[in-house]
């Protein structure tokens, strides 16, 4: 008989993380700004599974669109969130402090940029409609990021304000020229190939990467929360290990997926756990910020960049 992914985390509970039992004696609350980007779904395991729990954290896990979860963060209305690197470089620019204690996934192949038939390069979209997020949004960065590879600019398209999901249905619709957008919505378009196909993907332009982080005075009065919080997200990966097929189910039934078509989605991206975290913030991460600096300031999304990238991470919560 299959368990359970809750009896599953309570066979695992033991041997994953000891420092738990101790830490459920005092119970630290969190507000956690994500979506529904098939990359965050561990969070949505760890929730539901009974680990955050388990590990003494009682999180609120608030959807909140990426242009707008700076401002909860702002208003102390969430302490921590889940968004792309690049981000969490324009919140600290542009006066939102936030520091990342962990990295969640990559994307290969679950951000892109998808066009009609009849666009054969990049060139074929200057003066094209374009369905894509706000500024400071993931979406909004990887369009710009894959035009300047290419010798092109935001300015040389015809922007169309639309989050991830309704700009995947509205480009399957027939509306507009292109549509960036993102698993689980991405697969909207790749299941329709009379609408269009998808130009380039982060296989690409590996750009899209995720981390959680937290407001800096919640983590400096917080340390043992965020410990458990970082610990949480690895052990949602070990419970993906262990029962693949259940904790699918789990995570799809967050954005409205089957067991199966979560999976596929999440094909396209690979979860990081301590030993990728490990390696990614002893450089990577770093070398990758820099790099987005520049398509930020040509973007327009910040006017100056961080005046230190130090400050913008702590690898501490995953040694």
């Amino acid at each position: 008989m299959v368990q359970t992914i809750f009896k599953l985390a309570t066979v695992l509970a033991a041997g994953l993380c000891a420092v738990g039992a101790a830490q459920a004696q005092d119970v630290t609350k969190i507000a956690l700004g994500m979506s529904g980007w098939t990359g965050f779904a561990p969070l949505t395991l760890a929730d539901k599974a009974g680990i955050f729990k388990k590990n003494g954290l009682d999180v609120d896990l608030k959807m909140i669109p990426q242009k707008d979860r700076h401002l909860a963060l702002a208003s102390d209305a969430i302490q921590c969130a889940a968004t792309t690197v690049e981000t969490h470089v324009a919140w600290n620019a542009n006066g939102v402090p936030i520091v990342q204690i962990f990295q969640m996934d990559k994307s290969y192949g679950a951000d892109g940029l998808a066009v009609r038939n009849d666009v054969k390069t990049f060139a074929d979209l200057k003066g094209k409609a374009i369905g894509v997020s706000a500024p400071g949004t993931s979406p909004y960065f990887g369009l710009a990021w894959m035009l300047s590879r290419n010798g092109m600019t935001l300015k040389d398209v015809k922007l169309v304000s639309l989050e991830p999901q309704p700009a995947a249905t509205a480009f399957v619709a027939g509306q507009n020229d292109a549509a960036m957008t993102y698993e689980p919505y991405l697969s909207t378009i790749r299941s329709n190939p009379e609408a269009g196909k998808i130009l380039a993907t982060t296989l690409d332009y590996p750009m899209v990467m995720d981390t959680v982080g937290c407001a800096p005075t919640w983590l400096k009065a917080n340390p043992k929360a965020a410990q458990a919080l970082t610990n949480s997200y690895f052990e949602a990966l070990e419970m993906i290990k262990a029962d693949p097929a259940k904790a699918n189910e789990v995570m799809g039934s967050a954005v409205k997926q089957s067991g199966e078509q979560f999976a596929k989605s999440s094909a396209y991206l690979r979860w990081q756990d301590k030993a990728a975290n490990q390696k990614f913030f002893a450089g990577e991460i770093t070398s990758f910020m820099k790099d987005a600096e520049k398509i930020l300031l040509e973007a327009g999304v910040i006017r100056k960049a961080p005046e230190n990238l130090a400050v913008t991470f702590d690898a501490s919560y995953i040694k």
